[in-house]
């Protein structure tokens, strides 16, 4: 919470909602339905990253020159809901995947495991015909596992535990 409360002592952040860049108060980080009912998820804060999504997502007018007047930010919000709303989410992740825009797709739980990034982590796995996240963290040298509940023995469980400290 440092950064917070250094945003808040030098008058960069404030306590009411949706007013700050990170809370969904900028343009430039939140969420946008798309044509197709479905979101995306924009973070582009820094310069670098907020010219590749108005490069990307057509944003030429000067009104969006300045990025981070406060002022501003409503008016501009407004401007990107009609924006992203003119195209599918599909639409959307075929322009700006790939980039550095700090952009993804708000997945469901039934699309996130067959999305190319997860799969290519392992982000998920299907044990006993039921997909579920990975264990998390991943050791290179612990690999985790999950356990079958109806072949583990909590005083196996326990004795591995007390082990392991």
């Amino acid at each position: 919470m440092s950064i917070f409360f250094d945003m808040a002592a030098s008058g960069r952040w404030t306590d009411q909602r949706e007013t700050n860049f990170l809370d969904g108060g900028a343009h430039f980080y939140g969420v946008y339905e798309c044509s197709c009912g479905r979101f995306i998820s924009i973070g582009s804060i820094e310069p670098q990253f907020y010219a590749l999504l108005r490069q990307h997502a057509g944003l030429s007018e000067a009104c969006f020159d300045a990025q981070m007047n406060r002022d501003a930010w409503p008016a501009l919000k407004d401007r990107l809901v009609e924006i992203f709303k003119a195209g599918s989410r599909d639409e959307w992740c075929r322009i700006m995947e790939g980039t550095d825009i700090c952009f993804a797709p708000i997945l469901t739980m039934k699309e996130a495991p067959h999305h190319p990034h997860m799969a290519a982590r392992e982000v998920f796995v299907t044990p006993h015909g039921v997909t579920q996240p990975a264990p998390a963290p991943r050791f290179s040298r612990t690999p985790s596992v999950i356990r079958d509940a109806e072949k583990t023995n909590i005083a196996d469980v326990t004795s591995e535990w007390n082990a392991a400290k």
